[in-house]
């Protein structure tokens, strides 16, 4: 059992952190980068949150054959990407009630979905039937973890620049927010 929680966790983890898809690197930063130490609280519940989605789609994968067109889950994958960057080029937006209400909580967990089920088919060609819940959550951990690890490398990224480099928290957004956004586009168009 214990090579099996070490199988799926390490394949979660690396799923995450894997640079062939930088999607979940991208759209974590995204998330992250708004925030400080201060408010981990917060953004590891939305972190939860999009790992919740996650879980969800492979969930879904696995007992009901969702018959989602793979051509659109992976173009809505970047277009998730993108529209999270879009607070951080329009600092107004993180400045209002974007951060504060229901909109990132659902968003979050919908885009979780839309990222899990781009990994669904595989996943469900990984799994056997007697041991689905073990590794579905072996996996969600993993996923976790590797997205821990890339929210502190961004608080920390973030407290070098903005109060040891001294540079402004605003167009640092605008720097991490177009740098994605840029990336984001190019993938769209990549699977148009």
């Amino acid at each position: 059992m214990m090579d099996l929680l070490w199988f799926y966790l390490k394949l979660g983890f690396w799923h995450v952190l894997d640079l062939r898809g930088l999607d979940h690197l991208y759209f974590i930063i995204t998330l992250a980068i708004p925030f400080t130490f201060r408010e981990g609280g917060k953004l590891l519940w939305w972190v939860t949150l999009f790992t919740v989605g996650h879980t969800v789609s492979l969930i879904g994968s696995f007992y009901a054959d969702i018959p989602i067109s793979s051509y659109w889950v992976e173009l809505l994958i970047p277009i998730t990407i993108a529209l999270n960057s879009i607070p951080l080029i329009f600092t107004k937006l993180q400045n209002s009630s974007y951060h504060k209400g229901y909109f990132p909580f659902f968003t979050t967990i919908v885009f979780g979905i839309i990222h899990g089920l781009g990994f669904g088919r595989y996943f469900k060609m990984l799994i056997t039937e007697e041991n689905v819940s073990f590794s579905l959550f072996s996996f969600a951990l993993g996923v976790e973890f590797a997205q821990i690890a890339i929210v502190f490398n961004v608080l920390v990224i973030s407290l070098i620049v903005i109060n040891i480099l001294r540079k402004e928290r605003n167009r640092w957004h605008l720097l991490v927010g177009a740098l994605i956004i840029s990336q984001a586009i190019s993938m769209i168009l990549e699977r148009i």
